[in-house]
């Protein structure tokens, strides 16, 4: 085999339209272009989005919603997860050793996820309201 006798296989390829080739081939004189504007002429493009001068339609819709400034530094920990923790007193120090919250985290809120079986004591850490009762029930208390 040799790179000059390598082909497609038969039927894989077909012929490139050749436009503005005469009246026969169905795509003469204007090549499928049309007539008139700046879409018929060679050069003819424009941005996306441009509407001829007009004011485009994603600069007509009004602007929606906000990007919230704390969402990267706030996480949420489960009971489940500080039920795991062999320490009692928790606070955010414990959870980022703990590998359970990341180290860019300010904020930390206790969610009602699973269950507690021991006494623990949150130590500037937020909770829920039905987080702290749980957490009250085992023994624990919610000190914010």
């Amino acid at each position: 085999m040799y790179l000059n006798t390598i082909q497609p296989a038969e039927g894989s390829t077909h012929a490139k339209r050749r436009v503005g080739r005469g009246i026969g081939s169905g795509l003469g004189k204007t090549g499928g272009r049309g007539h008139k504007g700046q879409k018929s002429r060679a050069g003819g493009f424009h941005k996306v989005g441009f509407e001829g001068g007009q004011m485009p339609l994603q600069r007509r819709l009004p602007k929606r919603g906000f990007k919230s400034l704390t969402a990267n530094s706030t996480a949420e920990v489960s009971l489940k997860d500080l039920d795991s923790i062999a320490v009692d007193q928790i606070d955010l120090l414990v959870l980022k050793q703990a590998g359970l919250v990341n180290t860019n985290i300010a904020n930390v809120k206790v969610i009602a996820t699973g269950s507690i079986g021991k006494a623990i004591t949150l130590k500037g850490i937020k909770a829920t309201k039905g987080a702290k009762s749980l957490i009250e029930a085992a023994g624990g208390k919610v000190e914010e």
